[in-house]
């Protein structure tokens, strides 16, 4: 592991989206060897907890050490290792609200399914169709997940199995967990922006492209904050 990070092909000067993969890939390294000391000092009912924090920044750490290359080498972006990542990890990051409330998430589960794999259909063409409508099929998934893991008790009432849960709960699991509601509602809401910019080509939101930010970029940014900070959400309430 350690040859394939030092040997990997370097980022050029001046190439930002290259410099957005290495801040990538070293921060999720940073953050798993990170998880792994907490796993040790947390009470025994969040140790699983912490796992799957650390597993969900290694699963990425792997694959932005593996994108930064192509994306060094061809300049194009690695859309295929990109959903791999997000198929291993997004369905973790689900795993950690059941973890930490203590409510089923198959729903949700299916739900990130059909998120990325529409997602993944839209910007690779690979089954044809127009990529607003797979990007709409992704949208109404996000929007029920946003649902299911209460996003909206966060302005009102609980809503869904989560919201109703962190409503009769309290402390800092309480806490912990609206912030995974904030990630999901705020942080998750980053990737259609980089979706649309990386397929706006004859869409109806033409002209995404304009904005000074290549959509790897904005992926990655979305990567640093959430999968990093579901971690983090975590280990707050762990800590409590």
């Amino acid at each position: 592991m350690l040859n394939f990070i030092f040997d990997a092909a370097s980022v050029e000067p001046g190439d930002f989206t290259g410099f957005t993969f290495f801040i990538g890939s070293v921060s999720m390294l940073a953050a798993t060897v990170w998880f792994l000391m907490q796993h040790g000092q947390v009470d025994k009912k969040f140790k699983d907890s912490m796992l799957v924090a650390a597993l969900i920044t290694g699963i990425a750490a792997v694959h932005y050490f593996y994108m930064r290359e192509q994306w060094v080498l061809t300049q194009t972006s690695p859309t295929e290792l990109r959903y791999i990542d997000w198929i291993l990890t997004v369905p973790l990051m689900v795993v950690e609200f059941a973890l930490l409330t203590g409510v089923g998430m198959r729903k949700l589960f299916w739900l990130s399914v059909v998120m990325l794999v529409t997602g993944y259909f839209g910007e690779s063409g690979i089954v044809g169709g127009e990529a607003w409508m797979w990007g709409l099929f992704s949208g109404a998934a996000y929007f029920l997940m946003a649902y299911e893991v209460g996003c909206l008790s966060l302005f009102g009432g609980p809503s869904g199995a989560v919201g109703n849960a962190l409503n009769k709960g309290g402390g800092k699991i309480a806490d912990g967990g609206r912030m995974l509601q904030w990630f999901v509602l705020v942080g998750w809401a980053i990737y259609p922006l980089g979706y649309m910019m990386g397929t706006d080509a004859g869409q109806w939101y033409e002209g995404m492209s304009s904005i000074p930010l290549d959509m790897n970029v904005v992926y990655n940014i979305g990567d640093a904050i959430n999968k990093i900070g579901f971690g983090m959400a975590v280990w707050y309430a762990a800590k409590g």
